[in-house]
């Protein structure tokens, strides 16, 4: 029997600037065992997320999986530019991490009453190289968050950043300073894969990542583990 699967969330669930998870997620699986549907939206907030589960209530699939909250994340970081974000994104109130919690929570509730499909809210990959830094620090923050709307609404969470810094203290990963991508270079990495015909790792490569293409954006080391991480719980909640 085919599996559907909805993944929730924001440009690393989009891919356009990073390396496809579903695509993996999907090449893990015979033809057929399982399909696949997106529903990710560059720059979202989980704000954002909840404004848009009309079309995932319209068609509920058998699994849902929400990787949301890296945008939340990094507005808590020196530097980000908040109001911008606010404007753009249309946001009703400054971002925090209490407000996160509170989206996600509205999240999960909605899709637990609305429809009957497995839940799986995955923590957030990590920002940055440098597990002490305040990148990652503030991406390890909101994972926590996530685990406790996980626990209190009773739906799987899922250990993607646990995973993600056990791999790059594995790796010996080079701690290489977070520097906030800006849109301008958000661009120059699409040109670069459109025009030059360079791939999201050879990028990665020369800047030296080992799992992000701009500290954020996964490569397919990063992405790879985020299908790892979904495929793992797949077989014992979906059967």
């Amino acid at each position: 029997m085919t599996i559907r699967i909805a993944c929730l969330g924001d440009s690393l669930t989009r891919a356009q600037l990073s390396v496809d998870y579903l695509n993996l997620l999907e090449r893990r699986h015979p033809p057929g065992d399982v399909r696949l549907a997106r529903y990710g939206v560059n720059g979202d907030f989980a704000h954002n997320l909840l404004r848009r589960l009309d079309a995932v209530v319209a068609d509920p699939p058998d699994v849902i999986t929400v990787l949301i909250g890296t945008n939340d994340a990094r507005a808590s970081l020196a530097g980000y530019p908040v109001e911008r974000a606010m404007k753009r994104k249309q946001l009703p109130e400054r971002p925090s991490a209490g407000w996160f919690q509170q989206c996600l929570a509205a999240v999960v509730e909605r899709l637990r009453t609305q429809t009957d499909a497995t839940i799986a809210l995955l923590s957030l990959p990590v920002l940055g190289q440098q597990p002490d830094g305040a990148a990652a620090q503030a991406s390890q923050a909101y994972s926590r968050l996530i685990a406790e709307v996980a626990t209190t609404n009773e739906v799987t969470y899922l250990p993607l950043h646990e995973r993600q810094t056990e791999e790059l203290r594995r790796a010996g990963a080079p701690p290489i300073p977070y520097q906030e991508p800006t849109p301008a270079a958000s661009v120059s990495v699409l040109v670069r894969r459109a025009v030059l015909r360079r791939s999201l790792d050879t990028i990665s490569r020369r800047r030296g990542l080992t799992l992000t293409t701009d500290h954020i954006h996964q490569n397919s080391r990063g992405a790879a583990l985020v299908a790892e991480v979904i495929d793992t719980w797949l077989p014992t909640r979906s059967a």
